[in-house]
């Protein structure tokens, strides 16, 4: 997807991601990446806050509403916390295209667990 994070703390993590390579049939940026890629940014802003006190982090929930489409160029994905618990997290991640008009919105949960024993 060729994704790169930018900015990356426990109050916000950003990426960008090009929108060729990430387009439907039509040449827009297929909605399925965009939820891939929020998804994947929402994690990773949970994953931050939740290695503070040494957990991991799985997804129970993701939802996602398209606002418009984007062409080319790169779209940035920026992670907020909305809730930030011992046991829940949940961040609003924004998508925007070049020009800063918001592409999607998405809001993530995740469950915040032991790490895995290896």
């Amino acid at each position: 997807m060729g994704v790169r994070i930018i900015e990356e703390s426990v109050q916000r993590v950003v990426g960008r991601m090009p929108v060729a390579g990430n387009t439907q049939s039509f040449g827009l940026l297929h909605g399925g990446a965009s939820l891939a890629v929020g998804e994947a940014v929402g994690s990773w802003a949970a994953v931050k806050f939740a290695s503070t006190f040494g957990k991991v982090v799985v997804g129970v929930d993701v939802n996602a509403t398209h606002h418009r489409s984007a062409t080319g160029g790169e779209v940035t994905i920026t992670a907020t916390p909305i809730k930030l618990g011992r046991r829940l997290t949940s961040h609003e991640v924004i998508i925007t295209d070049d020009q800063d008009r918001r592409i999607c919105t998405l809001r993530i949960t995740n469950l915040v667990v032991d790490r895995p024993a290896h």
